[in-house]
């Protein structure tokens, strides 16, 4: 059960934060878990990486964020972490 409240935290962590640059360790250390094992545990309950849940959390926030506010793609990107390469 540890577990679950572990994730969950995480998660609520990760959508808090999902602007800001925020990386696998950061989130380990809020939940004071090892990277390693954290890592481990979250693909095995979760299905994905925390890097995987964090770029498709940003993916499908961009998407609304277009859909809501149509306007140049690039300030989006920005904002939530993405890099432009133009």
């Amino acid at each position: 059960m540890e577990w679950m409240k572990a994730i969950e935290d995480a998660v609520t962590y990760i959508e808090t934060h999902i602007t800001e640059e925020i990386d696998t360790e950061a989130v380990a250390r809020h939940v004071c878990i090892s990277p390693f094992y954290f890592q481990k545990g979250f693909s095995i309950l979760c299905g994905y990486t925390v890097a995987e849940y964090i770029r498709n959390r940003r993916l499908a926030l961009a998407g609304t964020v277009n859909e809501t506010q149509p306007h140049d793609i690039l300030p989006s990107c920005g904002c939530l972490r993405f890099a432009v390469i133009l």
